[in-house]
């Protein structure tokens, strides 16, 4: 018997009434479930590294990593790094099953993107969610990435495919290891399904956040192996180096 309400109604529902913002409790006056003041007050990120968005002290730079080994990806695009109060809130997203507040997050990214376009980023084609193992999805009972592709879709006018991606193994979770233990939990995690919607086309990788970057880094590997042109990532926020502001 499925008792959970359907997703698409539940976030209608909650998002089309007369909001209240999530951070302050007063009207948001918006669209969405903001208020103006809020979402000034995000962790936006001004200044990342020109490859893999990594925060650094000001623009035009490319971390050091990048230089010394560029990744397989081509570049990410994130507006927030990983901090208060946008860590809780997709934490609440992932971990809490509060969907309302995923589609919020995608929204703003969404009119993010669609300005980083007028601006004459490249637009891919193709937006593809990380997969999670199949252990996980049942646990979970929802892929995150896999939602916000969905979301961002809408939102952007690219098309989503879920099923080009697959995770073979379980690996345990990427918290709290190291990039190289990261990068060796990976080794062969991931496989490419269908290489047909994706032949010579620009692709983006839809994620919540990146941290080391290892899975990106997999994932976009197998993608070019498999014929993608040209591989960017998508995901709501960037990490800090450890032990940095």
């Amino acid at each position: 018997m499925r008792c959970q309400p359907p997703l698409k109604s539940m976030v209608y529902n909650w998002l089309n009434n007369n909001h209240a913002c999530l951070l302050c409790d007063e009207p948001a006056e918006q669209p969405y479930p903001l208020c103006v003041a809020c979402e000034a007050e995000l962790p936006w990120l001004d200044d990342g590294c020109q490859t893999c968005a990594l925060p650094l002290p000001m623009q035009g730079l490319t971390c050091a990593e990048c230089r010394r080994r560029p990744p397989a990806f081509y570049r990410v695009e994130a507006p927030w790094h990983y901090g208060f109060p946008l860590d809780a809130l997709i934490s609440r997203f992932k971990y809490n099953s509060q969907w309302p507040l995923g589609n919020l997050l995608a929204q703003l990214l969404g009119r993010w993107l669609n300005h980083r376009y007028n601006e004459d980023l490249p637009r891919p084609t193709l937006l593809l969610p990380v997969p999670l193992s199949r252990r996980r999805l049942r646990q979970r009972g929802y892929n995150q990435a896999a939602m916000l592709a969905r979301w961002l879709s809408g939102h952007t006018g690219i098309a989503c495919n879920e099923q080009v991606l697959t995770r073979l193994l379980d690996t345990a979770a990427q918290q709290g290891l190291s990039a190289r233990e990261r990068q060796r939990n990976l080794h062969q995690a991931f496989s490419v399904t269908t290489s047909a919607p994706i032949e010579g086309r620009h692709v983006a990788l839809i994620d919540d956040v990146l941290t080391t970057g290892a899975t990106a880094q997999a994932l976009a590997s197998l993608l070019l192996k498999a014929g993608a042109r040209r591989v960017d990532i998508y995901c709501l926020a960037r990490t800090a180096k450890p032990g940095s502001a």
